[in-house]
């Protein structure tokens, strides 16, 4: 294992983890949860508004994939692991 170390908004730092605290993981565990996500599906997965709404994505174009369940990466994520 290796350390990374993010600088981040105060206040983005504490509602992630009280966000996370509910979910019953830690900071660390979400990123991993994330990086790892982003490897598998080898690009980058985040939640954007909804299909039709007007985003300028720019260079990203094409390349952000979306789901449309919310928990079908999760279920990837499971296999990954």
């Amino acid at each position: 294992m290796e350390s990374v170390s993010i600088l981040m908004d105060a206040e983005v730092k504490k509602a992630a983890q009280e966000l996370f605290a509910r979910l019953g993981i830690d900071m660390s565990t979400a990123i991993n949860m994330f990086l790892r996500q982003s490897v598998h599906q080898n690009t980058l997965t985040l939640d954007f508004p909804p299909k039709g709404s007007k985003v300028k994505l720019g260079g990203w174009e094409g390349k952000i994939w979306m789901a449309d369940d919310f928990d079908e990466p999760l279920e990837d994520f499971k296999e990954y692991m």
